[in-house]
């Protein structure tokens, strides 16, 4: 159960595990921002080392600004949702260990907000700091572009990072609670709030910084492991679903979903996930169903699995893809 709300109250939620040196700097970021009120819950995440105790240390330091959490290993989004639940404010700002606020982010953000009573998300440029410390200067993804709502190019692609947009806790609370996927949670979670007809209110100035590291990333992988695709596999199937309710059936953005669909799909079958990848070709048929080229094209794909097998269409369908 939620806690009550308090208003003008921004409540940031950073999970993290075992980053006690990027922590840091990403505690230092939101302290540093010329809004108040805020707040900082940090939740480790069952961290091995002494993440937990960085974290103790800020709550020790800034008293009544920063509460330090610790629960067991469940992944990102579970540990958002776990500070999504202690969270008191009107505004709910989500920040990943490795990233940074940049000044001014709050203030700007909640003033959107406040114009715009209709926008549920306000959001600003990102920036893109490589691993040699550079700092791009353009807009990352399309954080510079004024958008109005979160769907349908939200179908195509999460166009934004964790730390860009600021919530409405209103929208986080009707959207529902974080799932416990460990992969693509975080565009699982913005297509479902988009699913809502989000609008969005945008603020041209830049907010954040999204950094790239050598440190781990749950991101990185192979597209052949079958770990990873079962969690793909279930992502996607979510935001079809989040698509089909919020009318997107027979866009272009859904005809772009389904090829994505279809990409998993023998991404899948080449793991060994044959029923994951017979799920994932049916919603790729049906996300298509006024696309007729793409009808031929899959039934030519389906005709091969009754053949060979969904696993051995999808070994051949992924050699095909890197030969094209």
């Amino acid at each position: 159960m939620r806690l009550p709300m308090i208003a003008n109250l921004v409540s940031t939620i950073i999970p993290v595990f075992n980053r006690p040196v990027q922590l840091a700097v990403a505690v230092g970021s939101v302290v540093a921002q010329n809004y108040s009120p805020i707040e900082i819950i940090l939740v480790d995440d069952g961290s091995t080392d002494d993440t937990f105790a960085v974290a103790q240390a800020f709550e020790r330091q800034h008293p009544g600004l920063v509460r330090a959490f610790t629960k067991s290993n469940g992944g990102p989004g579970l540990a958002r949702e776990y500070g999504r639940t202690h969270a008191r404010g009107e505004f709910i700002q989500y920040l990943d260990s490795d990233d940074v606020l940049l000044p001014g982010k709050f203030r700007s953000q909640v003033e959107a907000l406040r114009r715009e009573p209709c926008a549920g998300v306000a959001y600003g440029i990102t920036l893109f700091r490589a691993t040699d410390g550079s700092l791009g200067a353009e807009p990352h993804k399309l954080t510079g572009e004024r958008i109005e709502t979160m769907f349908p190019r939200f179908l195509t692609g999460r166009w934004w990072e964790t730390a860009t947009p600021l919530y409405r806790s209103a929208v986080c609370d009707a959207a529902g609670p974080w799932s416990n996927l460990c992969l693509e949670e975080d565009w699982e979670y913005d297509c479902r709030v988009a699913s809502l007809g989000t609008r969005l209110a945008f603020c041209p100035v830049a907010v954040s910084e999204h950094r790239d590291h050598s440190g781990g990333r749950l991101s990185r992988g192979d597209n052949c492991d079958p770990i990873r695709n079962r969690q793909r596999a279930r992502s996607h199937e979510l935001i079809y679903g989040h698509a089909v309710r919020a009318g997107l059936v027979g866009s272009k953005e859904m005809h772009t979903f389904a090829r994505a669909l279809f990409l998993l799909s023998r991404q899948c079958g080449a793991s060994g996930l044959a029923t994951d990848s017979r799920m994932l070709f049916g919603l790729a048929k049906a996300a298509s169903s006024t696309d007729y080229r793409q009808q031929i094209e899959f039934g030519i794909y389906r005709l091969g699995t009754r053949i060979v097998g969904w696993s051995a269409m999808g070994r051949l369908g992924n050699v095909l893809d890197r030969v094209r």
